[in-house]
C-alpha cells in the first residue's frame, strides 16, 4: 500500500528497514519489534508469507543482524524463510 511503511497489506507485511526520507537505517530493536508483531498475524492468519532478506539489501544489515528476529517462525508452516536466515537461525541451534 503506497505511502504505508508497516503492516498486513492485502498478501503482504510490510517491515521497514530504512527511515524516509534521506535513507537512514532503522534500528535493530525497532526492526525486532516489527517482526514480533509480523509474526503473532502469522500465527494466526490463513495467509502464506515467503519472507525476503529485509533489510539485508539497501539498509546494509546482514542475515546475522536480522535471522534471530525471525526465530519465532521457525515452526509456523505459513512462514518460508530465505536459506540465508536459515543458516543462521540453525548455527544457534547447535
Amino acid at each position: 500500500m503506497m505511502g504505508e511503511g508497516f503492516g498486513h497489506w492485502g498478501r503482504t507485511f510490510a517491515i521497514p528497514t530504512l527511515i524516509y526520507p534521506g535513507f537512514r537505517k532503522r534500528s535493530l530493536q525497532a526492526i525486532q519489534k516489527d517482526v514480533e508483531v509480523f509474526t503473532q498475524a502469522a500465527a494466526y492468519g490463513h495467509h502464506r508469507f515467503l519472507v525476503t532478506e529485509i533489510g539485508c539489501g539497501l539498509a546494509g544489515f546482514t542475515a546475522k543482524d536480522i535471522a534471530p528476529f525471525f526465530a519465532g517462525c521457525v515452526d509456523l508452516p505459513n512462514v518460508t524463510l530465505p536459506a540465508s536466515f536459515w543458516r543462521v537461525l540453525n548455527q544457534g541451534r547447535r
